[in-house]
């Protein structure tokens, strides 16, 4: 079976593996990427994320794309509350009074951009990997589920938590960490689901409590989108049948019958389907020896829980620094990679460390206080007494 060869391919075009062909793009170096969808619009790209000012907006800068980020940025979704069960206000912050180190920008309009400061045709479409192995002169052979095979001299998986790239370097799976979510969206939710858009406010909303939780974040198109978290065996979500919407909320609720009627109302009135994740991790410190032409960036890496935010971030930060390993060393790939594997590997493993406690956190008995004790040093505002509950 023919082959075609490229010097740098990389498995993936999520942010990170866009970041890494963008930033090497601008300095001259050409990437291949190929990606599992069909095209860019295959599948929705999820909800909102805080890109970080320190890694996910540096990597920006990187790319030359940050002032055009900026304008993608929703205004006032800095702002945050945290509630218990009871909807009673334990700590909230307005966008007025956040460091604005963290601004929200839709992860599809972030991917858009990435996507179109690349040249036609970086990306295939319908590229699904199969299959990876090491061939004897040191190269990667890649085969795709249409047959096609391609081979390179620097191998860079991308491609998230289910890496095809990642057998290559280390016999890590992710585990379920003890946590499942389900998610939904609440559509024009000013209009159509005031009780909901009122209790989650102008941005971020985390109202926690007994191992379980509503998580939820306003859109630049009005809507609500709805992570509804529980503490439970990894066969909970097993037992649903999502595709039948109505039941699927009314066996979602089942957790939460004492809640507030407002914060029910965030699944109850939900558009659309729903849609079940579990949350899983690979153990934190992952790492692996190095093998000469092949390495990994992102949740292909070093997946962790959404619980700090620092999955896309790092995923950003990861392409940037290892772009300017690779440029930095144009004729050493090997000495790029260490460079960059030595500097990731820390920094991956304190992120996911404290993904792993904001999980504990926020999922314990004494919920929502150790998160809220939590925000509150940080801006020195502890409430000494919760406020009135919420009311629309």
């Amino acid at each position: 079976m023919s082959s075609t060869h490229h010097p740098i391919a990389v498995v993936g075009a999520g942010l990170g593996g866009l970041t890494l062909a963008r930033v090497l793009h601008a300095a001259g170096v050409e990437v291949a990427v190929f990606d599992l969808d069909a095209d860019r619009h295959a599948r929705s790209q999820g909800g909102m994320l805080d890109i970080h000012e320190d890694s996910g907006q540096a990597a920006l800068h990187a790319a030359g794309l940050h002032e055009d980020f900026r304008k993608l940025v929703l205004p006032g979704g800095e702002a945050m509350r945290i509630l218990d069960k009871h909807a009673t206000v334990r700590f909230e912050e307005s966008d007025d009074d956040s460091s604005h180190t963290r601004p929200e920008v839709d992860r599809g309009r972030l991917r858009d951009l990435l996507l179109d400061s690349l040249p036609d045709g970086t990306v295939r479409w319908g590229a699904k990997v199969t299959a990876t192995r090491t061939l004897e002169d040191g190269r990667h052979e890649v085969t795709l589920a249409d047959g096609a095979v391609f081979t390179a001299d620097l191998l860079v998986g991308a491609d998230g938590t289910w890496s095809k790239v990642r057998p290559l370097l280390s016999t890590a799976v992710p585990a379920y960490t003890g946590v499942s979510v389900v998610e939904s969206d609440l559509l024009d939710a000013d209009v159509r689901h005031p009780e909901a858009a009122a209790v989650v406010g102008g941005g971020m909303l985390f109202a926690l409590g007994d191992g379980k939780g509503f998580l939820a974040h306003r859109e630049g198109d009005g809507s609500l989108h709805i992570y509804t978290a529980v503490r439970t065996s990894p066969g909970w979500l097993e037992g649903i049948d999502f595709t039948d919407a109505q039941a699927a909320k009314s066996a979602v609720l089942e957790q939460f019958p004492d809640w507030h009627p407002s914060l029910r109302a965030l699944v109850a009135e939900a558009d659309g389907p729903l849609v079940p994740r579990p949350i899983v991790a690979l153990p934190v410190g992952h790492r692996w020896e190095r093998v000469p032409g092949v390495t990994l960036l992102g949740d292909a890496a070093h997946v962790m829980s959404p619980f700090a935010g620092e999955g896309a971030n790092n995923a950003m930060q990861d392409a940037a620094e290892l772009a300017r390993a690779i440029l930095e060393h144009p004729d050493d790939t090997e000495a790029a990679l260490v460079r960059y594997e030595q500097a990731m590997f820390p920094r991956a493993e304190a992120a996911a460390a404290d993904s792993a406690a904001n999980l504990a956190v926020c999922f314990d008995a004494a919920a929502p206080q150790g998160l809220v004790e939590q925000f509150a040093s940080r801006t020195g505002e502890l409430l000494q007494a919760p406020a009135a509950p919420h009311t629309p």
